[in-house]
């Protein structure tokens, strides 16, 4: 099999970059892209149509779509586009779109009107998690990581100091324009892919009652990984393992768009 991979806000291809290999040892094929506006291509436009437009440009017929966290919104926007190419759809403490609203509204998260008439996202998802303490919007509009601490309690608590320092470093700021853009995908609804949610068990990211809803609308028993919100960092052997077993689940239930 082969799976691409996509990450969440901040991150990009490289948090893939322990697992690719154990997914190799196992016997499949991995590829990680930088979604536009992160990674290597973080000073690039971010909308919607953009960030399906780069899976879109990488993916195969009998691929595997794994979305880690706001990567859930974008892995079910590409499979909207081609539901025929896709084998296996996961969610890895990920989010799902809600049908005729926004992502920032499936997030929890909030906004304000700007000066020229836009919405300005002052917050990216609910913050009980408690976010807030270390994100701030740069000069750009664009939020940004600025605590090195807080940001490894948050994504990274079961990982070593070397670990945490490296991924710190290669956080950029994300992109926020796409999130007050309005979602449809009515091919993905229809479609009925086949799909598996990852909970993280020790994640201090995803809150919890969110994972419990995504869980519900996707219609499926979910998985669990005794780890933080990155296990793709600190439990890549048995991510890769538990990647590949969720290819062979199955929906309990229907698929709900809202």
């Amino acid at each position: 099999m082969r799976f691409v991979l996509i990450h969440g806000g901040f991150h990009g291809a490289w948090c893939w970059s322990r697992t690719i290999p154990e997914l190799a040892r196992l016997g499949h094929q991995a590829l990680a892209i930088d979604l536009p506006g992160h990674g290597e291509r973080r000073d690039e436009r971010s909308t919607l149509a953009d960030r399906q437009g780069a899976i879109l440009e990488v993916l195969q017929p009998g691929d595997v779509l794994v979305g880690h966290s706001g990567g859930g919104y974008d892995i079910s926007l590409a499979a909207g586009a081609a539901p025929e190419k896709v084998r296996h759809l996961v969610y890895l403490a990920a989010g799902l779109p809600l049908e005729g609203r926004t992502v920032l509204e499936a997030t929890g998260g909030a906004a304000q009107p700007s000066g020229d008439g836009d919405a300005q996202v002052t917050q990216l998802m609910s913050d009980e998690t408690g976010m807030l303490r270390f994100i701030r919007p740069d000069a750009r509009g664009r939020m940004e990581c600025v605590d090195r601490e807080a940001a490894g309690d948050f994504f990274y608590h079961d990982c070593d100091e070397a670990t945490v320092a490296w991924a710190f470093e290669r956080l950029t700021p994300a992109p926020s324009d796409f999130l007050t853009e309005t979602v449809s995908i009515p091919r993905f609804w229809a479609a009925d892919l086949p799909r598996s949610y990852i909970r993280c068990a020790q994640d201090r990211a995803k809150p919890q009652a969110m994972s419990e809803t995504v869980v519900d609308r996707l219609g499926v028993a979910p998985l669990s990984i005794d780890a933080s919100h990155s296990p793709f960092l600190s439990r890549p052997a048995e991510l890769a393992e538990l990647l590949v077993a969720a290819v062979a689940t199955r929906p309990t239930g229907p698929l709900k768009p809202n």
